[in-house]
């Protein structure tokens, strides 16, 4: 059995909603995740099969390896399409916030959403909630967005209604946001909803090789790219990080998706605690960060502290507004005012 995670209030407005309501919006952050396009595609599928009209939007493309996921060609991309998704929001009735807590994360999405009379729905697993919504379930000690998704279900009642493509997104992000299950993941509980899951008939084996071994060959090249040329060691601190450049990224034909779990592999190093990356956006003038660390090495803090960013104890992100070269220095800062978590305690 699961434990509730809703309070009795909240539960009085979900159903509320459900009973009431007809056109809901879900939404997640920018440059989606597994997480973000699963939380969304499980809830949004469950809510469908309750007769409900509801509409993904994310502010841009999620990566092509998550493109299988049943429901992700319906999605709404505010890049692509604005009016229209302007229009889709002034309709709604209620917004859900997903795998967010701050509509900062929306980038120019948020401002639109910001303006709407809909009621707010937050479902997240991020430290600090932001004060915007009417119902907020922020459970930052959660492996995932999606597994808060599935427990919202469970008290709901709605199992037995939970279908096997709801199923597929939900353990989607349950597992990219683990790390294939290596990181945030000792809770019993999790294990318990992944035989729920597997008796709704998905095929987690399958699913697994759709997430991590669906890349394409250039991918492969740049993996082996990034670790013989470019990744830099500094083994005193048991941390690493290496850089990627715009042209480096379109010499290997760079797809959205094509850098995922890159920054995981120096973990491997007998020793290290701390991987860094350092990307050149391709759509702006900025450097995209990605943090991993082991153990009880916050990387979080980190990327708050220095990186503009934040997320979780073993996996963060942030950005830099400067070139990579400054960024590169502001790591190597980072990494020395944090040395004496690095190292090892004698």
């Amino acid at each position: 059995m699961l434990n509730p995670i809703l309070t009795e209030d909240q539960l009085v407005q979900i159903h509320a909603w459900l009973k009431d309501c007809q056109r809901f919006v879900l939404c997640g952050h920018v440059s989606p995740d597994g997480d973000a396009l699963g939380s969304t595609l499980g809830l949004a599928s469950y809510l469908k099969g309750l007769g409900k009209d509801v509409t993904v939007v994310m502010p841009n493309h999620f990566p092509e390896f998550l493109a299988w996921l049943k429901g992700s060609e319906d999605v709404l991309f505010y890049s692509e399409s604005p009016e229209l998704v302007k229009k889709t929001i002034q309709d709604a009735e209620v917004i859900g916030c997903l795998d967010f807590n701050d509509l900062s994360r929306l980038e120019e999405l948020g401002e639109i959403i910001g303006t709407s009379s809909a009621d707010f729905w937050m479902i997240d697993h991020h430290l600090q909630p932001g004060d915007f919504c009417k119902v907020t379930v922020s459970h930052p000690t959660a492996s995932s967005t999606c597994e808060l998704v599935f427990r919202i279900i469970w008290q709901l009642g709605g199992l037995d209604a939970f279908t096997q493509e709801s199923a597929e997104a939900i353990y989607c992000g349950m597992c990219t946001d683990t790390g294939g299950f290596t990181y945030n993941s000792n809770n019993s509980d999790i294990f318990f909803i992944i035989g729920l899951l597997l008796k709704k008939g998905i095929d987690k084996d399958v699913i697994y090789r759709k997430i991590y071994n669906n890349y394409s060959e250039s991918r492969i090249r740049l993996m082996g790219y990034v670790l013989y040329e470019k990744l830099q060691v500094m083994a005193d601190c048991h941390a690493s990080f290496f850089t990627l450049t715009r042209d480096e990224l379109e010499q290997f034909n760079y797809v959205k998706g094509d850098t995922e779990g890159l920054v995981n592999i120096p973990l491997t190093i007998k020793g290290m605690k701390l991987s860094i990356s350092l990307r050149e956006d391709l759509e702006k003038d900025r450097v995209m960060m990605s943090l991993r660390s082991v153990d009880d090495f916050p990387c979080n803090k980190m990327a708050e502290e220095f990186f503009n960013g934040g997320g979780h104890k073993n996996a963060a992100g942030g950005r830099l507004d400067c070139s990579l070269e400054e960024a590169v220095e502001i790591v190597k800062k980072a990494i020395c005012c944090y040395e004496p978590l690095l190292v090892d305690k004698k």
